[in-house]
């Protein structure tokens, strides 16, 4: 039976996600054999793979100035009352002491064991109520606990474009980022850019119409991000991209943009944890499969809490403030006493890298390699490769591409402390085995490619420089 989701307008679920973990022998077969890849990678019919081509639009942040859409991709919760603020302090690992309007910030959510289910972006807006961007389950764990808690607070949802059946966004959303994207912006609006801290917002004019903008970065770079009505979309867009081409401005497709978070550092949305335990049954059967995603990689355990990963896996130990009462607190006050890994970024030995991709063109092998995708090889919305230091597991690696400006491929993990420091040699076990039934999997073996562990972020500008700009 088909029931339309009364939290997710004009989708139809077809079973809870409790009901599909039951029917697939566990959640670990249900996402193993999940067709779903990561849709940040795989282009919408609204977004071209490719504007130019996708060096060009890697090249354009880090050189000139490039034009990003995230008006797709991502799902919009807003969130207006008075209880809607309690709601997030309970829920977030963030500190809410001095969130006012005009602020961003990175939150981060956890399951009652202090393990991450995800993360996405806090915008305070100017009115007093709160627009949280990003991934639809951690919009659906957001929308869940104000649903079933008491919270004196409303809720309006818009998800991606992905899952959206009928119109377009309520917003568009724009990033202007590198080393011109103020001289851009001073063009755009014909004067001086008022000065805005780093994940701050203010509001600038520009074709006539009052735009919000958060100063921020997802690329390592300076920037901009623009966003307001989606009618007003076109004449915006219209305005920067005028404005952009004496200074070389390139508009970024969705192969370029899927590896800008390997310059910044950033892991998006890993497996989250809520396929099992009692504290999160209610949710289970409240939420649909829609937007489970799939597992991927060589890692392989037959119990999904073996995957699960804390924030302090991810490099949010920054973001964690013990100065209130959240989900999970208990459990990450323990880890935060000793956090046993650590963010890294692993950069893959070429001569490797090369050698995989060879093995599609040698007519006397049985089987190649996984094939590796570029500029993201990344193939599972869930990518969970094992890490290896002198033949044992040491980590896991989530998120891999090629870092064209830096001529790299690289991806980003957690790995033991032990094993983190720069320099240090692992390898990266590639491939699945058993080769699971998603079709974005072709028969293959598995191959090691050796890796050395560097900084995350990887380029010297994300880690030095660009929040100052």
């Amino acid at each position: 039976m088909e029931v339309t989701c009364p939290h997710q307008k004009g989708v139809v679920m077809t079973v809870s996600l409790d009901e599909a973990i039951q029917r697939a022998g566990g959640a670990v077969p249900l996402l193993r054999n999940s067709v779903g890849g990561p849709h940040f990678v795989n282009p919408l019919p609204v977004l071209p793979a490719e504007f130019t081509n996708w060096e060009s639009e890697q090249r354009a942040w880090r050189e000139s100035v490039a034009l990003m859409d995230l008006s797709h991709h991502m799902t919009d919760l807003f969130l207006r009352g008075p209880g809607a603020l309690q709601l997030l302090s309970d829920l977030g690992v963030n500190s809410f002491a001095n969130f006012t309007p005009g602020k961003a910030k990175q939150l981060v959510v956890c399951n009652p064991d202090g393990f991450y289910i995800g993360d996405g972006i806090l915008y305070h807006l100017p009115d007093g109520s709160f627009d949280l961007v990003g991934w639809e389950m951690m919009a659906d764990w957001v929308q869940y606990h104000l649903e079933t808690g008491g919270y004196d607070a409303t809720s309006e949802r818009d998800n991606s474009s992905g899952v959206r059946k009928d119109g377009p966004p309520k917003l568009f959303r724009y990033q202007i980022q590198g080393p011109q994207a103020l001289p851009v912006m001073e063009k755009v609006l014909g004067q001086s850019v008022p000065p805005v801290k780093f994940f701050h917002m203010d509001e600038f004019t520009i074709a006539g119409h009052p735009v919000h903008t958060l100063r921020h970065g997802m690329a390592a770079q300076p920037g901009f991000e623009l966003f307001g009505p989606w009618a007003l979309g076109d004449e915006v867009l219209d305005a920067i991209l005028t404005a952009g081409k004496e200074f070389g401005m390139r508009r970024v497709g969705a192969k370029a943009y899927s590896v800008a978070n390997l310059e910044s550092g950033w892991i998006p949305p890993t497996l989250p944890a809520v396929f099992s335990g009692e504290e999160t049954l209610g949710f289970r059967k409240w939420v649909g499969t829609e937007t489970i995603g799939s597992l991927g990689g060589s890692l392989f355990f037959e119990e999904i809490e073996d995957y699960y990963v804390t924030p302090f896996d991810l490099g949010y130990s920054k973001n964690i403030a013990f100065d209130h009462d959240f989900v999970g607190r208990k459990a990450l006050e323990q880890v935060a006493k000793d956090p046993p890994r650590t963010k890294v970024t692993l950069v893959w030995n070429p001569e490797d890298v090369a050698r995989v991709l060879s093995t599609h063109f040698d007519s006397t092998s049985k089987e190649p390699a996984k094939y590796i995708n570029l500029p993201k090889a990344r193939y599972a919305l869930y990518q969970k490769d094992e890490v290896r230091y002198e033949g044992r597991r040491v980590g896991v690696s989530m998120d891999c591409g090629l870092i064209s400006n830096e001529k790299a491929m690289v991806s980003l993990a957690t790995i033991d402390k032990a094993q983190s420091s720069t320099g240090t040699r692992v390898t990266v076990l590639w491939g699945e085995v058993p080769n699971s039934a998603k079709p974005q999997v072709e028969s293959h073996v598995q191959v090691e490619i050796r890796a050395t562990v560097a900084p995350a972020p990887y380029p010297e500008i994300a880690r030095r420089v660009y929040r100052d700009r």
